[in-house]
């Protein structure tokens, strides 16, 4: 008789026992291929919003700010000793180290025109790189194909009664309206977006930058060596990161996982006690069982080797019933938890392999003691049950 068929006729006598064992370890491996797959998940959402978030690296002319007060009252602040930026110079952003984690550099020209009898606040973009940074905007219309053609915020569009495909005069240059922003919520409502060249030509400011922002934004960027790399080549400018939300995302899931490996950790030692008490409980069953395999030849090797067989059988089971379980319950509670509707459920075949991993390492190391303890026991003594 092979031991392989003892255990199998082992687990079909015993089937209730052995499907209690087998739930148990298997809602704890579904618990943790849920907590894992769903932290996994989450950071591939919360990555992906984090590139299209935008700019998280602004440089702006360096200048020095002297605060003015007089008797205690503060009368603001004034800058001198700025200097600009050389739109020859953003070349050099391209050349940093981490050059290969940058997506998009977007210059800008800020400056106020007039628009009929109203003072509006003119940008000047590269739209290429803007459009591509800024993938939440919402075009009425088109995005500006030529020099002549402007893009319109909001509230702009409203203040100067136009729409898409009207004329607007800027500083007595005539511009033709491709399209008009949906509302954003932020300052972009309120500006006019016109091409690069054409807005430092109407604002005398050829060849000059106000400020750029580049999205580096991405899983595993070195944020902060970036800054430095970007300060060593723009000497002249002041690079900083926006950090504060992505920074706000990233703790909170840190602070998930956390808890995610606590949970495991408990789910995991009770998945343990739930086999060793219950291989206990079959071993002690057994009794007079082992003591005939031993009065038959049987050696403690065997009958260990019969205990595990078992163990091994139930923990795999239970193993590839909690991965299909775990990812079941992780794509059912995706949608309530994520930061976005359309959330990818993380499909990882070294979860597949980590659990079935798992189940079969809890079942075999919480079968040794009663593997071991069946295998000692004295045949005689087994026998007098007879």
């Amino acid at each position: 008789m092979k031991l392989h068929n003892i255990a199998l006729n082992n687990l079909r006598r015993r089937k209730a026992k052995m499907a209690f064992l087998t739930i148990g370890l298997t809602v704890g491996i579904a618990t943790i291929v849920t907590l894992v797959t769903l932290t996994r998940s989450m950071s591939g959402d919360i990555e992906r919003k984090m590139d299209e978030f935008g700019a998280n690296i602004l440089i702006t002319p360096r200048s020095s700010d002297l605060a003015m007060s007089y008797g205690g009252i503060s009368l603001g602040g004034i800058s001198f000793d700025q200097q600009e930026i050389r739109e020859a110079d953003l070349a050099l952003i391209r050349t940093i180290e981490n050059h290969r984690n940058i997506s998009a550099v977007s210059p800008k020209v800020l400056g106020g025109v007039k628009a009929g009898e109203r003072e509006v606040l003119l940008v000047g973009v590269d739209f290429d790189s803007e459009l591509r940074m800024k993938q939440w905007w919402q075009i009425f219309g088109a995005a500006p194909a030529g020099d002549g053609e402007v893009l319109l915020g909001s509230d702009a569009a409203s203040a100067l009664e136009v729409m898409a495909g009207d004329a607007v005069v800027l500083n007595g240059a005539p511009f033709k309206v491709a399209g008009v922003l949906a509302p954003t919520g932020s300052q972009d409502d309120a500006l006019i977006f016109a091409p690069l060249n054409k807005a430092q030509a109407l604002l005398g400011k050829e060849g000059k930058i106000t400020l750029v922002e580049v999205a580096a934004l991405c899983s595993g960027c070195p944020i902060g060596d970036m800054v430095v790399q970007i300060a060593e080549k723009l000497p002249a400018a002041k690079v900083s990161a926006i950090q504060q939300v992505v920074e706000s995302r990233l703790h909170a899931l840190d602070q998930f996982r956390r808890f995610a490996l606590g949970v495991a950790a408990v789910v995991v030692f009770i998945g343990a006690l739930i086999v060793f008490v219950t291989m206990m409980g079959s071993v002690n069953e057994r009794t007079t069982e082992i003591g005939v395999f031993r009065a038959i030849g049987f050696r403690q090797s065997h009958i260990m080797r019969i205990i595990l067989l078992e163990a091994l059988l139930v923990s795999l089971l239970a193993g590839l019933l909690g991965y299909a379980s775990g990812m079941g319950a992780a794509k059912l509670v995706l949608p309530f938890m994520a930061e976005s509707k359309d959330a990818v459920l993380a499909w990882d075949a070294t979860v597949a392999g980590g659990a079935i991993a798992l189940a079969l390492l809890v079942g075999v190391l919480a079968s040794l003691y009663p593997a071991r303890h069946a295998s000692r026991l004295d045949p005689t003594e087994a026998l007098r049950a007879l």
